[in-house]
């Protein structure tokens, strides 16, 4: 028996165990390989084709989830950029990387991969997941002018 219909007998559980290799092959190349098997299989002793369209399926839809996993997370991304950057110029409260509770104002956006920072006014960064309050300067009192000592 062949690495492919051992692999194909197993369902859809053998794409996980499969050697690395066999992962890394394009739809069309494991077409090919079917076709392969299927034209020098012994007649009388034929593959299970259904199994065989059960696992090209399989890797369908394993590649679909991949490609749909990989769309999410960029909208992820760009969604919590956008709401970064509506924070420019907020006071905002919150914990930074190492767990600092931290204040001040957000004057820039870092992003860095799939990392999205607040960079402070006092020099902090805030990662936007650590963001536990968000207060509109203009709803914050004016400081009183200080008086001048007599």
């Amino acid at each position: 028996m062949s690495t492919i219909s051992a692999l194909s007998s197993s369902g859809a559980s053998g794409v996980s165990s499969a050697p690395s290799r066999f992962n890394d092959l394009s739809t069309e190349e494991f077409i090919k390989i079917i076709f392969t098997e299927l034209s020098n299989q012994d007649p009388f002793e034929p593959n299970d084709s259904a199994a065989l369209l059960e696992q090209l399926n399989s890797i369908r839809s394993i590649e679909s989830d991949m490609r749909l996993t990989e769309q999410l997370q960029a909208l992820v991304t760009e969604n919590q950029l956008a709401s970064a950057s509506g924070m420019i110029g907020k006071f905002i409260g919150g914990l930074t990387a190492q767990n600092d509770r931290v204040a001040g104002f957000v004057v820039s956006v870092i992003r860095q991969g799939d990392d999205i920072t607040l960079e402070l006014d006092n020099g902090w960064l805030v990662p936007v997941t650590g963001v536990e309050t968000v207060i509109d300067p203009d709803l914050l009192p004016d400081p009183e002018p200080e008086t001048p000592a007599t």
